[in-house]
C-alpha cells in the first residue's frame, strides 16, 4: 500500500484474542436466558454499549447484569469473572510486530473497550509481558470509555483523524467487525476487515502489502 502514512488498530481480534462464546457460556451460568440475543459479536443488549461509551460506571453494569439474570445475591466477582472469560491474551512476537510496523508508519489504537476488561487487560501485560501500558506500541491509544464514543459512529473516527491531523486518504482502519469497517470508511478511511486469527496478524499484514 503505497499511499497509505497511517494505520489505526482494533484491538479485541487484531492484537488481543478474545472469545465471545466463552462469555455467552458464563453467562448463560449466571442465569442469562437467550444469551445468544443479548451478548454477541455483531449485536447485543444495549447495556455492553453504554458500557463501553462510559454511560454506566461498572456498579451499574453490574446491577444491568443482575436485573437480566433476576438474581440480586451474584458477586460483583461472579458478574466480573463472567464478563472477563472472553479476554485470551496476545500471542507470542505481536508486541515486537507493532514496534516493526511502527517504524515504518504513524500508528493508533482505537478500541472499544470498558473499565472491566481495561483493567484487566492492563494488570495481564503487567504480569505477562512486564509492560506498564501499550502506549509504547503506538504514537496514540484510544479506548471507547475514554472517549464518551464508540465503533462504529463517524464520530469517534473522526476524533482520531482532527486530533492527529490525519489524511482519511493515507490512513487505514484494521478491524475484526464488518460493522466497525463500514463506519471508518463513512469517516473516509481506507479499511481492511481481519478475519484471521490474532497470531496470523502478520501474515494479513504481509499478504495487504502492508510491511
Amino acid at each position: 500500500m503505497q499511499k497509505i502514512k497511517n494505520i489505526i488498530f482494533d484491538y479485541g481480534n487484531v492484537i488481543f484474542e478474545i472469545n465471545f462464546k466463552n462469555a455467552q457460556f458464563a453467562l448463560e451460568q449466571l442465569g442469562i436466558s437467550n444469551v445468544a440475543g443479548f451478548f454477541d459479536h455483531k449485536s447485543h443488549n444495549n447495556i455492553f454499549d453504554d458500557f463501553e461509551t462510559g454511560t454506566l460506571t461498572p456498579n451499574q453494569f453490574r446491577d444491568g447484569i443482575r436485573k437480566e439474570a433476576g438474581n440480586n445475591l451474584i458477586s460483583d466477582e461472579q458478574i466480573d469473572a463472567a464478563w472477563n472469560s472472553l479476554l485470551i491474551g496476545v500471542p507470542p512476537g505481536i508486541h515486537e510486530l507493532l514496534l516493526k510496523v511502527k517504524e515504518k508508519y504513524r500508528t493508533f489504537l482505537l478500541s472499544n473497550n470498558n473499565e472491566i476488561h481495561y483493567l484487566w487487560i492492563m494488570d495481564y501485560l503487567k504480569r505477562e509481558f512486564k509492560m506498564e501500558s501499550i502506549d509504547h506500541l503506538f504514537e496514540k491509544a484510544y479506548f471507547s470509555q475514554q472517549m464518551y464514543l464508540r465503533k462504529p459512529n463517524v464520530e469517534i473516527f473522526e476524533q482520531v483523524i482532527r486530533e492527529n491531523n490525519l489524511v482519511p486518504a493515507e490512513t487505514l482502519f484494521i478491524d475484526d467487525s464488518p460493522q466497525h469497517i463500514e463506519g471508518a470508511k463513512k469517516a473516509g478511511l481506507n479499511a481492511l476487515l481481519m478475519t484471521a486469527h490474532p497470531q496470523h496478524l502478520e501474515n494479513f499484514l504481509q499478504e495487504n502489502h502492508i510491511i
